[in-house]
């Protein structure tokens, strides 16, 4: 016969925490779910916390979350999870979200790139809330009806809808790529432009038609292509293979474009960045994967995450989000130089 293990001691509850750190019950309640801000002074919440660590004192989760009326589950909506953007945003998001005991739940489209379908309908009722980097209209729509806090990553100002936006400074990204070319020297521009209609692509191209305006001389073609290396590559060949004055310099949308057009360019004979500059945008690992390496704006994505799901955190407690974009920053590899000195035609 078994002879039963005796039984372990007590578990710590929250008026032991109260009764070690000096406070209220409710004090504890404030600082453990992360509400003490404004409330509790700095001190008070660190000694809650320490007592907290030194009784190995857990909150009962599922208590809370049945009295909160919360799963502590979030919804990620992303375009592609073979984007390596996209994979960066999650890893972001999941690890503020460990930290507060929250789970992210990842959906991407069923299509690839582009917008997702509407992933409410099953899920609505164990979401406490979704962050989405992209959306179609009808999804939006649904998301409006269910009542859930939505936060936006990446997309217009000026829509409406959503509790929270993050956005990353797209333009200025555009401007600092813009800059550095036309500071080479460069005039004549081919804009290889994302052929997926999303506000983030828009940005791009109003700022690079912005900055080839403001430069007597300089112009700029724009060509569209699909987010792969193949449609970037044809994309790059018909621009070059047109009439008039070869460009000498390719502006492409994201780094997968740019591996597309330095394919095309090898192949018609010539050599980046001797005969053409050719810059991308995201930094990518493919960035420093092609030869030469790209030329490219590092786009901020795991802070993307992070900052996306602390904004649905402070949504759910009641308290303003995070506001102002995402610096990014242009990192100039052998891709890009000076046009040469007798452009051909």
């Amino acid at each position: 016969m078994t002879t039963p293990a005796p039984p372990g001691p007590p578990r710590p509850t929250s008026r032991d925490v109260a009764r070690a750190a000096g406070v209220s019950q409710a004090t504890v309640s404030l600082v453990l779910g992360d509400k003490w801000r404004g409330r509790v002074s700095e001190a008070t919440a660190g000694r809650v916390r320490e007592a907290a660590r030194g009784l190995g004192y857990r909150p009962n989760l599922a208590a809370r979350n049945l009295r909160l009326g919360r799963t502590r589950t979030a919804l990620l909506v992303v375009p592609a999870l073979t984007n390596e953007f996209f994979a960066r945003v999650y890893t972001g998001a999941a690890a503020v979200a460990a930290a507060h005991e929250f789970g992210v739940v990842l959906y991407p489209s069923p299509d690839g790139i582009g917008p997702a379908r509407d992933p409410f309908a099953s899920a609505r009722a164990a979401l406490d809330g979704v962050i989405a980097s992209s959306m179609a209209a009808d999804a939006l729509g649904a998301l409006h009806g269910a009542g859930l806090p939505l936060v936006m990553l990446d997309s217009d100002p000026a829509a409406p809808g959503p509790a929270a936006r993050v956005n990353l400074d797209i333009a200025d990204g555009m401007r600092q790529v813009m800059d550095h070319l036309l500071g080479l020297g460069h005039r004549r521009f081919v804009h290889l432009a994302s052929a997926v209609g999303s506000w983030t692509f828009a940005v791009r191209a109003r700022a690079l038609h912005e900055a080839v305006r403001a430069v007597p001389g300089a112009e700029v073609v724009t060509v569209p292509a699909a987010l792969d290396v193949r449609a970037g590559r044809r994309a790059a060949e018909e621009a070059l293979a047109g009439p008039g004055p070869r460009p000498t310099a390719l502006v492409c949308d994201d780094d997968i474009l740019a591996a597309g057009a330095c394919k095309a360019v090898r192949r018609l004979g010539l050599r980046v960045p001797d005969d053409l500059s050719v810059t991308g945008f995201d930094d990518l690992a493919l960035a420093t994967a092609v030869e030469p390496e790209l030329t490219t704006v590092r786009l901020p994505a795991e802070e993307v995450g992070e900052r996306g799901m602390r904004a649905l955190l402070a949504v759910l407690d009641g308290r303003p989000a995070e506001t102002g974009g995402l610096p990014v920053r242009l990192v100039v590899r052998g891709s890009s130089a000076a046009p040469p000195a007798r452009p051909t035609a």
